[in-house]
């Protein structure tokens, strides 16, 4: 067993219930593409499958991994591609009058936006920290009264296609509470130190 530095803080430890919680929900969430594929329109399809692909490049660069060097390029072209893809369907759900689908993606948008900033903008920059937080908090209440939305007209109507929308709007609420967690450093924990004796 490797010694540790005298005097050299800890490395965080991620907590093991937190881990198994967002490979849950990505796992799910990576099930419901099956199912728009199968039971959704092409533009939910492809939005949810763009957006599980992004979701999975925040995991990469916020989760701790190690990134080879090469991986950068490709890195930002596939979320190039996939961002590409959430916009489009952004904009058809606009086209097609589906509002709810419409406000919910820009909401989206807004919090991705929101965490590239959190993600990119020098620490100095407090106040643009503590406005991007705020506003993110504006966006997640306003993703919540959609998915909340989507329960009550699932249980209203019963249509197959509202449940899997009022399921999927809940997970991905899930996930990103996952992604925040990453972000701030809230999914790891400190090991105890043992009193010297």
């Amino acid at each position: 067993m490797a010694q540790a530095h005298p005097g050299a803080p800890p490395e965080p430890r991620t907590v093991r219930g937190f881990v198994l919680f967002k490979w849950l929900v990505y796992a799910l969430l990576a099930a419901n593409v099956v199912l728009y594929a199968h039971a959704g329109t092409a533009t939910e399809t492809i939005d949810t499958a763009a957006w599980m692909v992004l979701l999975l490049m925040f995991e990469w660069e916020t989760g701790g991994w190690h990134l080879p060097t090469w991986s950068r390029t490709a890195s930002r072209a596939l979320r190039a591609i996939a961002s590409l893809a959430v916009l489009w369907a952004c904009i058809d759900y606009g086209l097609s009058g589906e509002w709810l689908d419409f406000a919910n993606a820009s909401a989206w948008l807004g919090v991705v936006f929101a965490l590239e900033l959190e993600v990119r903008l020098p620490a100095r920059r407090r106040y643009l920290h503590h406005v991007r937080r705020a506003s993110s908090w504006v966006l997640y209440l306003a993703l919540a009264g959609f998915a909340i939305a989507w329960w009550l007209l699932a249980l209203r109507v019963g249509d197959a296609g509202d449940w899997l929308d009022a399921w999927d709007a809940t997970l991905w609420l899930a996930a990103f509470l996952a992604i925040e967690l990453n972000v701030f450093g809230l999914a790891s924990r400190q090991p105890r130190m043992r009193d010297a004796p």
